[in-house]
């Protein structure tokens, strides 16, 4: 899809640093990062047997210094879930919905939101979602605010863009998500800019007693959040990339270069356990461009060492470092590993 992007191609290589490995397999995970301890955290997804059994609440955390990893105490109500999404503030960790899958197959979108205390290492009930979402974006805002932008809720996609203040722990409605409603799309913020690509979209049936099906959108949004009120957002779409559109890539914001970064995914969407909606087996991308706010373009990067697809988060540790924490790999294999790839302009 993006190796046809008409950009400049800047150079990607593999990070030094050992294979950091993880506890146990796992993907389709909430991650977060906690800078000042430089550890990683991992909480729920899906583990090796890609079933309904295999759905987890099971949570570690990878101190990247050390380079050592250990299971803490997994989420408080022990439901497994997939499709969760994380973000730290301060030295909290904000765990926000995802779905949990019964024997028959059957799918809730759970309205938890848990808040981990790295230093204590406890959890704490929050308010719930309004509208309980999974394989949603989330964002954090001024160190305060958090986006969850889209996503899958009961029966369908939504277009609610949904903010949450963690110093009041009170939820407000902002500016509704202008596209298509998706789920597994990716992205990320820099300051007051958010950049959000690609997903799924629900196709309705003709004639409408047939059964529903999903697929691919190439489409992604920038959003420029009004400094004087978190809730108002103007969305534009931005120019359309070639190609078709990806399902759950990583995505981070890169600060420094202005950036927002995208990784990985599949250009097959597909059901928890790899295979596609059209039951063709997923296959992972290396893919690594970025969105450029200043320059308001793409950028193609050389493709990372190891492809990987269904990913809940990207996170930027320093300057040109990035890193994936579990997800699949060739074959649709559950991942145990930290991966670390950096950019080098």
């Amino acid at each position: 899809m993006r190796a046809l992007l008409a950009c400049a191609v800047l150079t990607l290589t593999a990070c030094a640093d050992k294979e950091l490995r993880t506890p146990f397999a796992i993907s389709n995970n909430a991650v977060a990062y906690h800078a000042p301890t430089e550890t990683v955290y991992s909480f729920a997804g899906l583990k090796a047997g890609k079933t309904h059994h295999d759905v987890s609440a099971d949570a570690f955390a990878c101190d990247l210094t050390s380079q050592t990893c250990e299971v803490i105490s997994p989420l408080p109500d022990k439901v497994g879930r997939l499709a969760a999404t994380a973000k730290t503030v301060g030295d909290i960790i904000y765990i926000f919905g995802g779905y949990s899958v019964a024997e028959d197959g059957s799918e809730t979108s759970t309205p938890e939101v848990f808040a981990y205390n790295v230093k204590l290492g406890r959890y704490q009930r929050k308010s719930d979602m309004p509208m309980p979402v999974d394989d949603t974006v989330s964002l954090v805002y001024k160190d305060r605010f958090i986006y969850l932008v889209s996503g899958w809720h009961k029966d369908g996609n939504v277009v609610n863009v949904q903010l949450y203040d963690t110093q009041t722990d009170a939820w407000e409605p902002a500016t509704d998500w202008p596209g298509a409603p998706v789920f597994g799309h990716a992205g990320g913020i820099v300051e007051n800019v958010i950049a959000v690509c690609d997903g799924v979209i629900v196709k309705q049936p003709v004639p409408p007693e047939t059964k529903r099906s999903f697929t691919d959108i190439s489409a992604c949004w920038r959003g420029d959040i009004d400094v004087n009120d978190p809730t108002q957002i103007t969305w534009r779409r931005l120019k359309q990339l070639p190609g078709k559109g990806h399902y759950r890539m990583a995505a981070t914001g890169w600060p420094v270069k202005n950036m927002i970064v995208f990784a990985g995914g599949s250009d097959n969407p597909y059901n928890i356990n790899g295979i596609g909606y059209d039951d063709e087996p997923s296959a992972p991308s290396a893919h690594v461009w970025a969105y450029d706010i200043t320059k308001d373009d793409y950028i193609l990067f050389k493709d990372k060492p190891i492809p990987t697809m269904d990913h809940r988060g990207l996170i930027h540790l320093e300057r040109n470092k990035f890193i994936t924490v579990g997800g699949m790999g060739k074959d649709q294999n559950v991942l145990a590993r930290v991966s670390t790839f950096a950019i080098n302009r």
